[in-house]
This record gives structure tokens, C-alpha cells and sequence, in this order.
């Protein structure tokens, strides 16, 4: 038996996103700096998280606007080569942000 919808996959660690693992919707420029009603992705929340985490909201909306650019992140390539060896439904335990300002 084949599965007619596969899950959608995400843009920037390339894991399946199930329906029961944590998501998000990501705008790439950021709704308080001009992107409401602008595109989206989705993507892992655990993606989600550690984006805001290493990037400011400015350096997103002037710099990180693709999903492309995220992945040219270096601090950014290193946590999605690392989170893509693990399962989908993977959550990191760690807590707080390490946001640079």
C-alpha cells in the first residue's frame, strides 16, 4: 500500500514533518519587520527555535530570507546537519535562547 500524502518535508534539515511532531510556520521576513501576509515555510518547531535563537529579527528580515540562506548560516548549517540525524520527532530537552543581539 502506497501513502497518497506523504508528509512534507522540511525545507531546512530535509526530515519528514508528520502530522504529530511539533511545526511551524516560519515567515521569512520576520511579521514585525514587514512580513505580515509575506512567505511562509513549514518547518520543525525544533528548526524554528534554534533560527530565532542564532539570528536577530533584523538579520533575518535583511539577510535570512530564504530558506537557502538559513542553511548558509554557519552557526545554523551545523545544528541542521546535526538535527537531520535524528528522528522526526526529535526535541531537544535544552532550554533558554542563545540569541546574539
Amino acid at each position: 500500500m502506497t501513502q497518497e500524502h506523504p508528509d512534507p518535508i522540511c525545507p531546512l534539515c530535509d526530515r519528514p514533518i508528520p502530522p504529530d511532531v511539533p511545526q511551524s510556520l516560519h515567515h521569512l521576513i520576520p511579521r514585525l519587520r514587514g512580513g505580515k501576509g509575506g512567505p511562509t515555510i513549514l518547518i520543525h518547531h525544533i528548526c524554528h527555535k534554534e533560527i530565532h535563537a542564532a539570528i536577530s529579527e533584523t538579520e533575518l528580515a535583511r539577510h535570512y530570507n530564504t530558506p537557502e540562506s538559513l542553511r548558509g548560516h554557519p552557526q545554523l548549517a551545523k545544528f541542521f546537519a546535526w538535527v537531520a540525524k535524528r528522528p522526526p520527532d526529535f526535541i531537544s530537552k535544552s532550554k533558554g535562547g542563545r540569541r546574539k543581539r
